[in-house]
């Protein structure tokens, strides 16, 4: 079967094909440029390398988040109209379960870290045991101080991977928390990952996907307080 994987949570954006968990091609731009602008139009051009119809896809997955609010809103958007569109059923992952995906690191824990702003970062915890990526913590929303007092309590090096493992290395590496940055073509969010995350997922009908933003919008909060 073949799987279109869609990843627009953050700065990065890219597209991928899969077949039967083997990658065919995946398209990846760290321009900065709009998603909305870039996104579909990097899918369809794949597809045409690829020599590969629309309508040969069986699957869409997508990372739903956490992220930022306008990129996981655009993918979310794409992968539940493409499904629809072709009846075909969606994988709506985890963003930090994915990046987990493309990393091999047995010995240290993985700390995948997104900027949130407002002095905050997405995290979650994960590890590798035999072969199998397990999640230690649910996704969240925190202070670099709480992640490093986490961190501290679990005792062992972590592999930063993320848009914010930058400057979670220097937070963290102040505290005396072991610590070390993914290489660099491990280290961003993907579309591959998208798809090695949605191999452990249950797809399900386009029209239940919904985004996971974690905290409310900007827009949300000062509604709140009016």
């Amino acid at each position: 079967m073949l799987m279109l994987a869609l990843e627009s949570s953050a700065k990065p954006a890219s597209v991928a094909v899969i077949s039967d968990g083997k990658l065919l091609g995946q398209y990846f731009q760290n321009s900065g440029l709009t998603h909305s602008r870039t996104l579909m139009a990097m899918a369809e051009s794949l597809l045409k390398n690829l020599d590969i119809t629309i309508g040969d896809i069986g699957l869409v997955a997508v990372a739903r988040g956490p992220g930022s609010f306008t990129g996981v809103r655009i993918g979310v958007s794409a992968a539940k109209g493409l499904a629809f569109g072709l009846g075909v059923p969606v994988c709506g992952v985890s963003t930090l379960d994915a990046m987990t995906c493309q990393t091999d690191v047995s010995d240290m824990l993985l700390c995948p870290v997104m900027d949130a702003r407002r002095s905050q970062v997405y995290n979650a915890l994960f590890e590798w045991r035999d072969g199998i990526i397990v999640r230690l913590c649910n996704d969240r929303a925190l202070s670099l101080e709480n992640l490093a007092a986490d961190l501290k309590n679990h005792n062992r090096p972590c592999m930063l991977v993320g848009d914010g493992a930058g400057i979670a290395l220097e937070y963290l590496s102040a505290q005396d928390i072991p610590c070390q940055i993914a290489p660099e073509l491990m280290r961003f969010q993907t579309a591959y990952g998208v798809a090695l995350a949605a191999t452990r997922t249950d797809p399900i009908p386009a029209i239940e996907l919904e985004p996971s933003y974690l905290r409310p919008s900007q827009a949300e909060r000062m509604l709140n307080n009016s």
